[in-house]
């Protein structure tokens, strides 16, 4: 059930917000015209050093054997990275020889969701009206529902246990005959779940801790029998019967027998899972609660991963037996690794693909901060007029098609102005370019226009 709230604020305190606006508008507007300035800069730098990258890098024909003439060269290879590092969950007891062991922690919460409308009265007073609504999900911090606007729902939450999450990574990872440096190593992504294998004497204190703690938030429950299934078997086939089959009727059976034996293996393996009360083990998570197909609010699921051998691409200078960034002439460093095997171009295209993508997504970026920071400064003429909100809301519309149009129009001059800076000749192209196209449509436009009307002011001959 829903809950909501209604708040009533006067027009006098509105006005004295709006125009505190106006400076938090002004500080949004030179900042969104910093970025759009500094995005363009970034780009073009960006795009020169993968461009002399993907000029300057050789092929490493062989990364299992080190070449001397290598050495400080921009280099682009395939091989597998491998680690002989053990690394360890000290808190579980769980480990393996891996690249990278994450330990990630969910808990199932209440969480709230708000959403408000509001109406502007005469007199320069404004309603606001908040829905409140709750409901239960996976969640990747406790969430305090003591804060919980409804009071039917308030301290409703609580967890089993708390846990923190965890990531390390090994030290010495192996890419053929060189070391990969740290930052290369975070960037492999083979992740794969590890398999668990807590002690039971762990098992048993996780829960007999988890139950305390759920008898103390949901008093003494009645023990959850969960039935266990034996793994059904196939009854072996007398010899003398067999002897009677053909030899393809009997490689039809065989095949049968290994489909069953494989079926009774993963089911026997199922059953070696550990399985308390409050506390299961199954793959590579670790559920604190009572039912894990059935959740309840303060369950605790924890996922295990890690990050396996796997062959990568890598695209950075050689330093002795391992790499360092490229270093291009405008100061831009540039080093990747990527899963799979690519090709150097293949690797630079991407990076101008993505580049591309980043230059866009901050123009627009910009632009929207733009215009929210001149609605921001502007925003008080429509507040004063609130009091009559049927005019208020028009003049609210001018102003904010106004500030758009401004804000767009102050964009473009910022990227032009930048394109001018950070690429003189194409920026000044584009402005004859521009000049060339408003001479068109203004003055031959214009004359087309002359034309048109004199042909039309001309007599008509009689029919």
């Amino acid at each position: 059930m829903a809950f909501t709230e209604t708040t009533t604020t006067g027009y006098g305190t509105r006005v004295g917000r709006s125009f505190k606006s106006i400076g938090s508008g002004f500080i949004i507007f030179c900042l969104a015209t910093a970025l759009l300035w500094w995005n363009e800069g970034r780009a073009v730098k960006t795009e020169k050093m993968l461009d002399e990258a993907g000029n300057a890098y050789v092929e490493m024909e062989n990364p299992n054997k080190k070449d001397a003439s290598l050495e400080g060269e921009l280099i682009c290879g395939t091989a597998m990275a491998t680690t002989e590092d053990s690394l360890s969950d000290a808190q579980f007891g769980v480990g393996a020889k891996a690249i990278a062991l994450r330990r990630t922690v969910e808990y199932y919460q209440w969480v709230e969701h708000a959403e408000s409308k509001s109406e502007d009265k005469l007199g320069g007073k404004q309603v606001t009206t908040t829905t409140y609504t709750y409901s239960k999900q996976w969640v990747s911090s406790p969430v305090q529902s003591s804060q919980f606007k409804d009071p039917a729902y308030q301290n409703k939450n609580m967890v089993l246990t708390t846990i923190d999450e965890a990531e390390q990574y090994a030290e010495n990872v192996s890419f053929g005959a060189y070391k990969l440096s740290e930052s290369l190593i975070h960037s492999i992504s083979s992740r794969e779940g590890l398999d668990l294998a807590i002690s039971e004497d762990l098992l048993a204190q996780f829960d007999k801790s988890t139950q305390v703690a759920y008898e103390r938030f949901y008093g003494v429950q009645k023990s959850i029998q969960q039935p266990t299934q034996q793994p059904a078997t196939q009854p072996a086939i007398p010899d003398s019967i067999r002897a009677l089959l053909s030899d393809s009727a009997r490689a039809v059976l065989d095949s049968l027998q290994a489909v069953n034996d494989s079926i009774v293996k993963s089911m026997a393996n199922a059953e070696n899972k550990k399985d308390l009360q409050y506390v299961h083990q199954a793959s590579n998570v670790l559920y604190f609660g009572r039912v894990p197909g059935s959740p309840e609010v303060g369950d605790v699921r924890v996922t295990f991963e890690i990050v396996v051998p796997a062959k990568v691409t890598v695209m950075a200078v050689v330093d002795g037996d391992s790499f360092k960034p490229y270093k291009a002439k405008n100061g831009k460093r540039f080093q990747t690794l990527v899963m799979g095997k690519k090709s150097g171009d293949e690797i630079i295209d991407a990076e101008k693909k993505a580049n591309n993508m980043i230059l866009w997504a901050l123009r627009i970026l910009g632009v929207m901060l733009v215009i929210a920071g001149l609605k921001g400064i502007f925003g008080f003429l429509e507040t004063i007029l609130k009091v009559v909100p049927f005019i208020a809301n028009i003049f609210g519309w001018g102003v904010g098609v106004v500030c758009t149009v401004i804000g767009v129009v102050w964009s473009l001059i910022v990227i032009a102005l930048a394109w001018l800076f950070y690429r003189p000749l194409l920026g000044i192209g584009l402005l004859v370019l521009a000049g060339f196209l408003v001479w068109v449509f203004a003055f031959k436009g214009k004359d087309k226009l002359k034309e048109l009307a004199a042909k039309r002011n001309q007599p008509q001959p009689a029919p």
